[in-house]
């Protein structure tokens, strides 16, 4: 594969645990900007590391050391999943599965907590995924790779697992056997230590296990039996602490690298010591047949064998025998495994990469041609996931609310005001976003639906229905398990930019009777007027639980141009969490600062940190989900001697706390 392509355990996760929650000035000796962390096994190669690059020894880790520890640890909990009845009749749920191998920056320099571009993957299609790799490593800067907090703490409001990535690279990319060799090394009990030290990191920093891809050739029986011991090991501490580990079809039992492209004799010990596999990309149909079958035969699922399929190179675009993974006719045979699915961003021109082109070809790659995954195009040849694998979703409690933000954009808006205009990304800020991207029912011609980076109610995107109309439509929005109470009630801000068009609140309280039909909605008309609106839908007379959320749209005089910038669903009003306390400048070097606080009691979202300018002007900063974050390139303006920071709690109803504030003297 191309590369572009026991109680120490305990001691080292509590340390790690210690390490986030205080983010104290000691341990932040620098105010250099925080990035995320990867690392060789044990010994570093000779010479001097490349500009930006830290060479760094997995083998002498800890958390307590760790001065960047605070801004990559993840906080948001991975939420469990439900399997709505399908919104097409292809798609299958308890059968293939998607894992997804992404780059989502260089190894070395990539930040901790997002950075001042909306040129970014941000990736919105989670609800066809069950397990992300966060993919890099190089024989130059590291071999190891933890996932930094935005994309953990994006994927798992979404219910997807995330791993880092251990990649012992060919010799032919610089891999040196050692390095293997150092991985697996055992002390003096029997034990492999790096195995423990893997363990602490992920539950230091709030991900979800490994990923382990040994391609060093050079090897021998010695060392293959000693890559499973250590594998064996691995998985036993990764299964006591709740993580995961998954093996890459590329090393054999003998400790040769010769990649199957089947489980098979070769592989079958690491498939049976791991969670799951990865089969290399020469599979056939005939060889992952017989995996499908061996893995059954060995008492595991078919489905936990990734079927690679590479397309780094040409996206959608790549030519896929789909019958030997996901048949229309008869079961599926395996699951699926893309390497590098950020071709949906990579391929479009750099330097120019709108969010909005970004975000059509990544539709095109999870949805397919017709865009809809309510009616999937059966001429495409390119079978996207939509059309094979059911959708998950995580809206299972009151209250829920979305702002429908991606994760990056080119100005930051609050309340419909711009705060910032300065582009950005940050996947941690992701809101929980629809699963079926994007579903619509009408009988007359199909609107356009987007995410749309041009105007936004809070945040970076608001989702934008364009069209004739010239029938009612059906936005699917949310497959949601909401339990109904008197008191339930639905809140949505939106705009009509252009046209006239009357509102409904969709709302189903059962599903579907098959697959592929229009969830059965009650609609409940929603209040219209000029510019953003908050329109309040009492859900009186429903009761149960709601199903699926949704509006439908009537032109009155089109064509139409309508805005969603904002859904809420409570029981009761809105009570903003506390400010946070102790927000405190931890390092600094001129306009560069580490800032830390202490928790907020109540429901936190996230943090925003705003600067407030001499004229009274609140210029939006940055947002985070930790307790920590990093403000650079900061300096003095409109005269001031000081610099004044507020920094608020953000709940799940998008309320803000009272904000806590810090200065900074120039």
């Amino acid at each position: 594969m191309n590369p572009t392509r026991r109680t120490v355990l305990l001691a080292a996760a509590a340390a790690g645990a210690a390490a986030v929650l205080p983010a104290t000035t000691a341990k932040a000796a620098t105010a250099a900007p925080p990035y995320a962390a990867y690392w060789y096994p044990d010994s570093l190669p000779s010479g001097t590391p490349g500009t930006g690059i830290t060479w760094r020894s997995l083998k002498s880790w800890t958390a307590a050391d760790d001065t960047d520890l605070a801004f990559n640890a993840a906080s948001v909990p991975l939420a469990p999943r439900f399997t709505p009845t399908p919104p097409n009749a292809t798609a299958r749920s308890g059968q293939a599965r998607v894992q997804s191998l992404v780059s989502f920056g260089p190894t070395s320099l990539n930040p901790s907590q997002g950075s001042a571009t909306a040129d970014y993957y941000a990736f919105t299609h989670w609800a066809y995924v069950d397990e992300l790799v966060f993919w890099g490593g190089s024989a130059g800067e590291g071999l190891i790779l933890a996932p930094n907090a935005p994309i953990v703490d994006a994927a798992h409001r979404h219910g997807v697992p995330v791993l880092g990535n251990i990649f012992l690279p060919p010799v032919a990319y610089g891999g040196q056997l050692q390095w293997t060799r150092d991985l697996v090394q055992k002390d003096t009990t029997g034990h492999y230590p790096l195995a423990a030290q893997l363990v602490a990191v992920a539950a230091a920093y709030g991900f979800d296990g490994w990923f382990v891809n040994a391609e060093t050739s050079g090897g021998n029986t010695a060392l293959g039996t000693d890559m499973l011991g250590f594998l064996t090991e691995l998985k036993s501490l990764s299964a006591a602490h709740g993580q995961r580990v998954t093996w890459y079809d590329a090393m054999t039992v003998n400790g040769t690298v010769s990649w199957q492209g089947a489980l098979d004799t070769q592989n079958q010990a690491f498939f049976q010591t791991a969670d799951d596999m990865f089969v290399d990309f020469r599979w056939s149909a005939s060889t992952l047949a017989s995996s499908g079958t061996l893995a059954e035969q060995l008492g595991r699922s078919r489905y936990e064998l990734w079927a690679g399929v590479d397309v780094e190179a040409s996206g959608s675009n790549r030519s896929v025998n789909w019958d030997a993974i996901v048949p229309t006719n008869k079961a599926h045979i395996a699951s699926l495994g893309f390497y590098r699915p950020e071709w949906t961003r990579n391929h479009l021109p750099s330097g120019g990469r709108a969010p909005g082109d970004f975000h059509a070809a990544d539709d095109r790659f999870w949805t397919g041609r017709s865009l809809d995954p309510s009616r999937p195009d059966g001429t495409d040849p390119w079978r996207a996931p939509a059309v094979s694998v059911a959708d998950r979703s995580t809206v299972t409690a009151v209250p829920f609310a979305s702002v429908f933000n991606t994760g990056h954009g080119l100005r930051w808006y609050e309340d419909g005001a711009v705060t910032s205009d300065t582009p950005w990304n940050h996947l941690g800020l992701q809101d929980r976003l629809p699963s079926r991207q994007w579903a619509v029912h009408t009988d007359g011609t199909r609107p356009t639906v987007a995410f749309d980076f041009a105007d936004a109610w809070h945040g970076g995107s608001s989702v934008l229905v364009t069209g004739a109309l010239d029938e009612p439509a059906v936005l699917d929005l949310y497959a949601t398990r909401l339990p109904l109470t008197d008191g339930t009630v639905v809140e949505l801000t939106h705009r009509t930019d252009a046209g006239a068009v009357t509102v409904e609140l969709a709302v189903a309280t059962a599903e579907p009777d098959t697959p592929g039909s229009t969830p059965p909605y009650t609609y409940l008309p929603v209040e219209t007027g000029d510019g953003w609106r908050t329109s309040t839908v009492r859900l009186t007379g429903l009761t149960g639980t709601v199903h699926a959320l949704g509006v439908r749209l009537t032109a009155t005089d089109g064509p139409v141009s309508w805005r969603l910038g904002s859904i809420a669903v409570r029981d009761d009003e809105p009570v903003p969490p506390a400010a946070p306390s102790g927000l405190r400048i931890t390092a600094a070097a001129g306009g560069d600062l580490r800032l830390a606080w202490d928790a907020s009691s109540g429901g936190v979202r996230h943090h925003t940190l705003h600067r407030v300018l001499p004229d009274g002007t609140r210029r939006f900063l940055g947002g985070t989900c930790q307790r920590a974050c990093f403000a650079g390139g900061l300096v003095p303006e409109q005269g001031e001697q000081t610099a004044r920071f507020e920094l608020r709690a953000v709940g799940e109803l998008y309320t803000a706390s009272d904000p806590a504030t810090v200065t900074h003297t120039w």
